[in-house]
């Protein structure tokens, strides 16, 4: 049994595995595990937990939308009222055309937008005609939106600890 202090230097020393990606193989817990010197069921454990208290939010594929063809990518913003912003936004994020979709504070007078969904297409025309179905679906309840397009490729990651 580790100690409270032990089971802290394995947490952190899991997440600096971890946090670039996992191995691109059959079986990355067990290759995690080996390279850590424990048990892949105290691995397992380990990141569980940290999922429940909250140290890690999600554990999931982040997809390489232009090399996949999708390269007319916007993020849609869009004025819904703040008190359908969520029902509306969970009726958009699950869209198979939307990767994402939260709720953003508005900065008026500029910026009256308070839902955003990235949508994915092949081209801005594609991701244009995305947009209007989601304007569609929210008929009455858009105010106002735009889609915005990416000038240039940023590299996506997460927040990283050192080593």
């Amino acid at each position: 049994m580790k100690s409270d202090a032990e089971l802290q230097v394995l947490d952190r020393d899991i997440i600096l595995k971890t946090q670039a990606g996992l191995p691109l193989i059959a079986e990355p817990y067990q290759q995690i595990a080996a390279e850590l010197d424990i048990d892949v069921e105290l691995l397992m454990q380990r990141i569980r937990i940290m999922q429940e208290d909250g140290r890690i939010r999600r554990i999931g594929a982040v997809p390489n939308h232009y090399r996949l063809g999708y390269t007319g990518n916007g993020m849609s913003v869009w004025d819904v009222p703040d008190e359908k912003v969520h029902e509306l936004g969970e009726m958009i994020g699950a869209l198979d055309y939307v990767s994402h979709c939260y709720h953003r504070p508005r900065f008026l007078p500029d910026w009256p937008y308070n839902l955003f969904a990235m949508v994915h297409g092949r081209s801005r025309e594609e991701v244009i005609e995305k947009a209007q179905k989601i304007a569609d679906l929210l008929g009455e309840h858009c105010r106002s939106r735009d889609v915005l397009f990416s000038s240039r490729i940023l590299k996506k990651t997460g927040i990283r600890i050192g080593g």
